[in-house]
């Protein structure tokens, strides 16, 4: 469409043209992923002085070095390609390849999957690779790529309790901050904290570093980097008279840890249970070790989505969410949940679905949770809400989407999502509890293994592999031998299990 046409156009044609050029630029990266699968069968980069496949498709087309390597990266694993023989083998991602064709999800979108999939422990990356493949390309199509990397995040948490532990344990012993006066007086702070430090500092931050309240129509001038400093310095102010913390819809700052009581309570009575990892409110999975760790010493404030408990529903009595209900609707959807918020932390506000006015009742499933330019946004263009699996559905207008397709806000995992993870956890532990016995005949990277142990079901490519390190094939795709794979180094292309 050329340019003179797009300012003829009406705002629901112009989402619409946006819309379809997305798709269509989907469909020609697609395309050129299976150019550069082809390259990297050839090993084109060989007749030149490019060390890489990755190196020379960085100088063919002048992109960075990231974006080159994520596009190698893909195209390996959404591709079919040829074993040494020359026999067509399927692309270890299926529904990601069948996404990517279709437009329907990006590079970006790949990426993640890749990734998620890639940190998966050796003994889910044997048996539940295809599960979590189809469930991570499925929730893409309506999910961001920032949105998908926290689910992929989950996931592994969920297989892999012991490796994420000591992730966490890493990270704590990578902690660090420091601080210095420069020429002039200023004070300078970098720090690197790890994640329940993290969680609390932003906890304590969000409210102080808000903007603030608009007078005669004037927004706060300050820019974010001034507002945080800003709200460091009340902060330490706050420090020396911690009586005087400020209250958000009668809540003070904390940091906050969402878990399933069940997961809490049965891995204070048996150590070393599994569980469903907590969530905390920088919107990062944590540990369910951690979480009871810090349960110990901590105030446990019941959050029920459907029980007794707690009476969620005030009904007419009250317009403003009490304090349990503003709990709830931030353990749901976070400061705010309209899809996509990059919205720099601030107050949150509670907005009613069906407006108090017009008889709508204040409780969690007539309320969300946005940050002050949403909530601004959806009464101006007149977005509507729809609760679907107890979490938040916006519909965008005409104007905005000439489709008005449903996009889901919120945090929290919808319930169907939560079900699924569930189903993953007796496979998880029945796997889990054998994989020693059963891992040396899976053909994945990574994975510590004899050398004389192939999978029976691939010992024609492994083999193919064995003496591809030692022999050169001209325009062939090299592999892994197993020698290499047995030390544990890692090749850019996944494998798939046949078991």
């Amino acid at each position: 469409m050329p340019a003179q046409s797009a300012v003829s156009c009406t705002d629901a044609e112009l989402a619409a043209r946006i819309q379809e050029l997305e798709t269509e630029m989907r469909v020609l990266m697609w395309e050129q992923l299976q150019y550069i699968a082809e390259a990297d069968h050839r090993a084109i980069h060989t007749e030149t002085t490019a060390r890489s496949l990755q190196v020379w498709l960085q100088g063919l087309l002048n992109i960075d070095p990231r974006d080159a390597k994520t596009r190698v990266t893909v195209a390996r694993n959404v591709e079919d390609w040829r074993s040494l023989y020359g026999e067509t083998m399927p692309p270890d991602l299926p529904d990601t390849a069948a996404a990517l064709a279709e437009g329907a999800i990006g590079l970006d979108h790949a990426r993640v999957i890749v990734n998620g999939i890639r940190r998966l422990p050796d003994y889910a990356r044997c048996h539940q690779a295809t599960d979590v493949e189809s469930t991570l390309a499925g929730y893409a199509r309506t999910m961001s790529p920032r949105e998908l990397e926290k689910l992929a995040e989950r996931i592994r948490y969920l297989l892999d309790q012991d490796g994420a532990y000591r992730d966490e344990e890493a990270q704590h012993e990578e902690r660090e901050l420091h601080y210095g006066t420069t020429r002039d007086g200023m004070t300078v702070i970098k720090a690197k904290l790890d994640r329940e430090t993290g969680a609390k500092f932003a906890a304590l931050m969000q409210p102080l570093a808000a903007p603030r309240p608009e007078i005669d129509g004037e927004k706060d001038p300050r820019t974010a980097g001034q507002r945080n400093a800003d709200g460091f310095a009340a902060l330490l102010d706050l420090a020396l008279d911690h009586d005087g913390m400020p209250r958000t819809g009668g809540q003070r700052p904390q940091m906050t840890i969402a878990i399933d009581f069940d997961d809490l309570k049965r891995g204070l009575e048996v150590i070393g249970e599994d569980g469903m990892p907590g969530t905390l409110n920088t919107e990062r999975a944590i540990t369910a070790h951690n979480a009871r760790r810090i349960a110990c010493d901590a105030e446990i404030l019941p959050i029920v989505l459907d029980g007794d408990s707690l009476p969620l529903d005030v009904g007419r009595t009250k317009r403003t969410a009490p304090t349990h209900i503003r709990a709830a609707l931030l353990r749901r959807d976070g400061v705010c949940a309209f899809p996509g918020c990059d919205r720099p932390p601030g107050t949150p506000e509670a907005h009613h679905v069906e407006h108090w006015v017009d008889g709508g009742a204040t409780d969690l499933n007539n309320m969300v949770m946005l940050c002050a330019h949403h909530h601004r946004t959806l009464h101006n263009q007149r977005w509507d809400i729809t609760m679907h699996d107890g979490r938040p559905e916006f519909i965008p207008p005409p104007t905005v989407d000439p489709r008005r397709t449903p996009r889901p806000g919120g945090t929290a995992l919808p319930a169907r999502h939560r079900e699924h993870l569930r189903e993953l956890i007796p496979h998880h532990g029945a796997r889990r509890a054998n994989h020693d016995a059963r891992i040396w005949s899976c053909p994945f990277v990574g994975v510590i293994r004899p050398a004389a142990a192939p999978c029976a079901a691939r010992n024609q490519v492994s083999a193919g592999r064995a003496w591809a390190s030692e022999v050169h094939v001209p325009k062939t795709r090299r592999r892994r031998s197993h020698s290499a794979m047995s030390q544990g180094v890692e090749s850019p292309r996944l494998g798939r299990c046949s078991h």
